[in-house]
């Protein structure tokens, strides 16, 4: 599951920030890959006014890793280093790893958790409502492979 930060923190009750942070979304366009169980949905919903989540494919992975994963040094993560520090050949095989929930991003030794991702493309949907509502909060399933792919 691939989580995106939407909005900033300016008047945010303490709980909301604390539980971005845990997660890591330190600041808006930054994205992170959690897995799906119940307590990573718990912060979720505590979070929903402020970030959009869905479910991430194998390409759409592949590609934020290939073009915005960063290892400590401001390396950049390529097939190259996920062979050199990590039991996955690819990229891609570390990215079908963690579509599938049997790999992690910490599975590669140096790389970082959170993907600086631009601004995508023309903008979000609004920032103010849900994604059911015509926004871009909460949860939108699968159409975060296409905010993804405006973002890289």
């Amino acid at each position: 599951m691939i989580v995106v930060r939407v909005r900033a923190t300016v008047g945010v009750r303490r709980d909301i920030r604390e539980t971005m942070e845990l997660i890591g979304l330190n600041r808006p366009n930054h994205a992170v890959v959690v897995p799906l169980n119940d307590s990573y949905k718990g912060m979720l919903q505590k979070i929903k006014d402020y970030c959009t989540w869905g479910e991430a494919t194998e390409e759409t992975l592949a590609a934020m890793i290939n073009a915005r994963g960063k290892a400590v040094g401001d390396v950049a993560i390529d097939d190259a280093y996920v062979a050199a520090h990590s039991s996955y050949a690819t990229v891609a095989e570390l990215a079908k790893a963690i579509a599938d929930g049997e790999g992690k991003v910490k599975d590669v030794e140096g790389m970082k958790p959170v993907f600086r991702l631009h601004p995508p493309v023309k903008g979000f949907e609004g920032n103010k409502h849900s994604f059911k509502e015509g926004g871009a909060l909460g949860y939108r399933g699968e159409a975060i492979s296409d905010l993804i792919g405006r973002m890289i």
